[in-house]
């Protein structure tokens, strides 16, 4: 899956940061494109928008994330053709 991340800055009496985001499905990396240029649009036309980001996530990765130990039966050798 996909996230969109931005933040909106209000400006009232102290400045708020508002958190936003917005889910598209692993299949939907075009829109999650255009949702997050749209939202540059945004900004650079004078809305309040910030730090625009996309996330993505695969359940379908194959192991656990992250830096793992390798087995206790794994070995490696460099070879040199």
């Amino acid at each position: 899956m996909f996230r969109v991340y931005w933040t909106e800055h209000e400006v009232v009496e102290t400045p708020v940061s508002k958190v936003c985001f917005q889910d598209f499905e692993l299949q939907e990396m075009t829109k999650a494109l255009q949702f997050a240029e749209s939202l540059r649009c945004r900004q650079r036309s004078g809305d309040t928008i910030r730090h625009i980001t996309i996330s993505s996530e695969n359940p379908d990765s194959v192991g656990k994330s992250g830096v793992a130990d390798p087995p206790a039966n794994y070995t490696w050798k460099k070879r040199r053709i």
